[in-house]
């Protein structure tokens, strides 16, 4: 026989009623010895293969139209075949009478877990909630279908939510892939545990439960739990951009500006924090130099805001920018709203420093606050407003006081540096390369040898905004050298088998110096971002490992540096030990290697166990001494003494069942049992654990209660260990902006250790700067493009540049397509930048002075989501252009007028060039394909230059006579070379392009019409 099919009584299974049709003819009527059946229905079935797979099409067959989250606006996954079969088992029968109207309307009844969801949710309404349940973290809702589809995990339906969970141990990696998908997520924690439960007032209620935490892309390296890993988006910065605007009055508006943006920039994990207020126009540019060098992961909007700062904002943070947009009401800051709000929270944080001072440490070493206060009092008025905006959006995180420290702040352009548009970041290509808008490829990627990620977060900003004082370029140019001039001293000098001892005339450029910088960088950079760390220990979210693993690299740091203003003893002979030269390295290496630092960094670690903070041991983590920490010491004391009273009840044991070796035992996590063998008898009120076959294992009830008192004192011990460590983090806020500028003083070492490093491989020459009362002039020997020199190698052709004020001052630059003109006139514009930054350039001399900006209008975009054409774009960008500049600018144009007819561009081109000679005189490469342009130069004698980039042609046939414009080839020099060029060979682009050869030959037709060389037109001819 087969095998016997298994009875399953089902309506789901059952066949469904046949609809009668007038193809098939009735069926019989049932005979009457048949009995008379049961309404209910019964069917066989057998779960073959085949019977699945034509269940699971049947269930298939008819897809519905996927419904729309409405949180999300996203489609919710299609249900699973079981779903479908709990909805089909769970529908109520034909037959079954439906329940009334009075019925249906019976309110649902939540369990305790679901009422507490419900109240979180009221008052989280736009938070993705993860809420702690057991060993897992739970979505409820919508937001179990969000994790879902983001998190690639299943959901379900439990009671009346759709839930969703993952493991405790792997909430880091769950919540940084909610908030890099832009969601803000709040994690919900247990706040008592199961022995605190047990003997409070809430023994047979739920576990109590609140808000913990809350994350998003600003706040994530700084939050508590999740922050301080370098996984996705650890190196980069992170601001969190607060912008604010109002029009501006008539007389502004005459010269362009139609609004005054008011913005707050905070990197909170580094403790950085931006402002500016500054008139804008109605295209924003400034606003986008702003987004554009900063990068902000997050953006706040001050509601109202005007229609094109909107915008713009809006589409920075477009689909695929992954930017979080936030908007917050800024009416109630008006008449002094905003300064009231920012006083409200230094005056919280005064308070709390006074009652902190009284218990820890004296008032007088916080006695620069009022300085901070009164800085932040002379904001703006704007500025003021998103700094209000900013410490109430952040309140909700509670990370507002790092606003506190006005060591802080920084406005975002000063006299002191160089602020560069957009379009010039963009058009010479120096954070992102603009082929697929990566960092490789471009100027900050050539120069970036940094060792640390802080390192790297300051050369970006140095690389952003050049400086304009001599004095501070000469300095990091000074120190520069000196690292460089050690790089080669350190390699000689391991070549060098020995040196004479007895010849100590010999004097050798500081060897160790460079060793010593390199290892303390290298050690850096194997360490966590202790930038963030230390703004992580201030915001009190830092683990003990954390905290321990920063303070000795910052100890480290120290300890290796004063090695270089010590004195030895060698051979009897007081030998001075290697010091340095350059007055920007000493200020920083004293910085470092303060016995200050080192003595406050050995006082903090000497109050943690590290093998505690290794193993997350909390309860043993404090050192206690000087009477430190009493109630710690306290709750140790009171554990140990029920362990001991446990321990001791082995002896009342040992003497009622008269068994003097009987000892505790643990099995499968069960502590203090006794194990007896099976026939011994014990007391009633014994509970027995578990058993074998030849023994029992009871806990008596003394034990119980002793384990139940010991469990107590530990989860005490626990609670006041985490108050005393969040006291001792709370007590480092007096060394924060100590440890603060040894980290940026680490980080300025270490870029200019990258600059050092950049200069020597690659044999980069030093940068010459003439006094600022001398003309403004560049002077350029065999410049080289900083980039394209990497890709080229030896292939690369310099050229030189001479730009003076008293002389010619702008260079009209011409020649054929694909000729090397925008790659000459990048290179002139990366060349300043970088010897304003401090570094190095790559030529064989440079003479300069130093330049209050650099503008450019290179190439040809759109922008269709702003509502802007490609000619608007060029002519906005020449227009920005024309307001900003002076008479100590380099202005960088390319092509100007391309985007409209030729005699309108034409025009255009002429007239702005005329200006920026007549009006501005400011430094001008112009490169351009129109031959009138160069016309110019006979207005202004002795001020303007033309130049070409070289080439060479030969003919292919030297039969034909004037057949040189239709059948040569082009060589291209890329040699600039006075003159003007006569021709584009724009026929050569498209033959590159692989135009049709039929458009081909139109085109040499057309050409010959035009320039006369009807030679071309014989060869069109006879080719056919």
């Amino acid at each position: 026989m087969g095998k016997q099919k298994q009875q399953v009584i089902s309506r789901f299974f059952a066949p469904k009623p046949k609809i009668n049709d007038s193809s098939t003819p009735p069926t019989a009527p049932p005979s009457s010895s048949s009995p008379i059946s049961s309404p209910k229905i019964s069917a066989t079935v057998s779960f073959s293969p085949a019977k699945r797979k034509l269940l699971s099409s049947h269930l298939t067959s008819s897809p519905k139209r996927p419904k729309l989250s409405p949180h999300t606006q996203n489609p919710i996954p299609t249900p699973s075949v079981h779903q479908k079969f709990l909805e089909k088992l769970l529908e109520p029968s034909p037959g079954i009478p439906q329940p009334s109207s009075t019925q249906s309307s019976i309110p649902k009844k939540y369990t305790p877990l679901e009422q507490q969801v419900l109240d979180l949710k009221n008052k989280y309404p736009d938070v993705l909630l993860m809420i702690e349940v057991g060993y897992k973290y739970r979505f409820f809702g919508e937001d179990a279908e969000i994790a879902a589809r983001v998190l690639r995990i299943y959901a379900h339906m439990d009671h009346n939510f759709m839930t969703a969970s993952v493991p405790t141990f792997r909430l880091n990696v769950h919540v940084r892939r909610l908030v890099s998908a832009g969601y803000k997520v709040g994690v919900v924690k247990q706040t008592e545990t199961a022995a605190i439960k047990a003997h409070g007032d809430n023994k047979t209620g739920p576990f109590c439960r609140g808000l913990s935490a809350l994350y998003t892309k600003a706040t994530m390296e700084a939050a508590q739990d999740v922050g301080g890993r370098e996984e996705g988006c650890g190196g980069e910065s992170n601001y969190l951009c607060c912008v604010v605007d109002k029009s501006v009055l008539l007389e502004n508006a005459d010269r362009g500006f139609d609004t005054r943006i008011g913005f707050i920039g905070v990197e909170i994990s580094t403790g950085d924090v931006v402002y500016s207020e500054f008139d804008d126009v109605f295209l924003r540019s400034g606003l986008e130099a702003v987004v554009l060098s900063l990068s902000p992961a997050e953006l706040l909007l001050g509601d109202p805001l005007s229609k094109q700062t909107e915008k713009l904002l809006l589409t920075y943070a477009g689909h695929y920018s992954n930017v979080r947009v936030e908007r917050a009401s800024r009416d109630c800051f008006n008449d002094g709203g905003a300064l009231a709000e920012v006083m409200s929270l230094y005056e919280n944080m005064a308070e709390a420093k006074a009652e902190d001072s009284e218990k820890e440490v004296g008032w007088t070493e916080h006695g620069n606050n009022h300085l901070d206060i009164e800085g932040i009092m002379n904001m703006p008025d704007l500025a003021m407003q998103a700094l209000a905006l900013t410490i109430r959006h952040l309140k909700q995180f509670r990370l507002e006081k790092i606003l506190c420290l006005g060591a802080s702040f920084r406005t975002f352009s000063s006299n002191m540096e160089m602020n560069l548009s957009a379009n010039t970041l963009q058009q010479l290509e120096v954070l992102r390369n603009n082929s697929n808008g990566l960092e490789s490829g471009s100027l900050l990627h050539v120069m970036n040898y940094t060792l640390t990620v802080s390192g790297s977060r300051l050369l970006r900003h140095w690389v952003t905004h050049p400086l304009c004082d001599r004095n501070m370029i000469s300095a990091r140019l000074d120190a520069v050298s000196e690292i460089a001039e050690s790089v080669g001293s350190y390699r000689a000098s391991q070549n060098v088998g020995s040196i004479d001892e007895e010849n100590s005339d010999v004097a050798i450029v500081q060897p160790d110096f460079y060793s010593l910088l390199s290892t303390v960088l290298t050690n850096l950079g194997r360490s966590p971002d202790i930038q963030r760390g230390i703004t992580r220990i201030f915001h009190r979210t830092a683990t003990a490992s954390e905290f321990i693993s920063v303070i000795q690299a910052i100890l480290h740091a120290g300890k290796q540096f004063q090695q270089l203003h010590a004195e030895d003893e060698h051979n009897n002979k007081k030998v001075r030990a290697k010091t340095v030269r350059s007055v920007l390295l000493k200020k920083l290496i004293f910085t470092v290697s303060s016995s200050s630092v080192v003595g406050n960094a050995v006082k903090l670690l000497s109050t943690l166990n590290k093998e505690a903070a290794e193993r997350g041991d909390l309860a043993n983590l404090i050192v206690i001494h000087n009477d430190q920490f009493q109630g710690v010491a306290s709750s140790r004391k009171a554990v140990q003494l029920a362990k001991e009273k446990l321990d001791s009840l082995i002896c009342l044991y040992r003497k009622q069942l008269k068994m003097h070796n009987l000892e505790f035992m643990s099995v499968s996590g069960n502590t203090h049992l006794i194990e007896l063998p099976a026939d011994v008898r014990v007391p009633v009120n014994w509970v027995k654990v578990n058993s074998t076959k030849k023994t029992t294992r009871y806990h008596p009830p003394e034990v119980l209660t002793a384990l139940d008192q010991l469990s107590l004192a530990n989860e005490e011990l626990m609670v006041i260990s985490r108050a005393a460590w969040d006291n001792f983090l709370r007590g480092f806020e007096k060394y924060y902006a100590e440890f603060q500028a040894v980290v940026q003083a680490l980080a300025a070492l270490d870029c200019l250790h990258s600059l050092a490093c950049l200069s020597k491989n690659k044999n980069y020459v030093r940068p010459v700067f003439v006094d600022d009362s001398e003309p403004v002039q560049i002077h350029i020997s065999s410049g080289h493009h900083p980039v394209l020199e990497t890709i080229l190698q030896d292939s690369f052709v310099p050229n030189d540049t001479h730009l003076h004020a008293d002389g010619e001052h702008c260079q009209i630059v011409t020649g054929p397509n694909m000729g090397g003109k925008s790659c000459y006139i990048r290179q002139v514009g990366l060349i300043a930048m970088m010897a304003q930054v401090g570094s190095f350039v790559p030529a064989s001399s440079v003479k300069l002075h130093v330049l209050d900006g650099i503008y450019t209008r290179m190439g040809a975009s759109d922008s269709i989501q702003q509502g802007r054409s490609t000619f608007l774009e060029e002519l906005s960008e020449a227009s920005d252009i024309l307001h900003k500049c002076t008479a100590r600018s380099l202005v960088i144009m390319d092509e100007l007028g391309r985007g409209t007819s030729t005699h309108d561009g034409e025009a255009i081109a002429y007239a702005t060039l005329h200006h920026l000679l007549e009006d501005k005189r400011c430094m001008v490469l112009f490169v351009t394909h129109y031959p009138k342009i160069a016309d110019i130069k006979t207005e202004f004698p002795g001020s303007v230059g033309t130049y070409h980039v070289s080439y060479l042609t030969s003919e292919k046939n030297t039969d034909a006579m004037d057949s040189k414009f239709c059948d040569e080839n082009v060589t291209y020099l890329y040699k600039l070379v006075p003159g003007v060029s006569e021709r584009s060979f724009g026929f050569k682009v498209a033959q590159l392009a692989q135009v049709s050869y039929v458009c081909w030959l139109y085109y040499f037709f057309l050409f010959s019409v035009v320039s006369g060389v009807w030679s071309c037109i014989f060869m069109i001819f006879s080719m056919y």
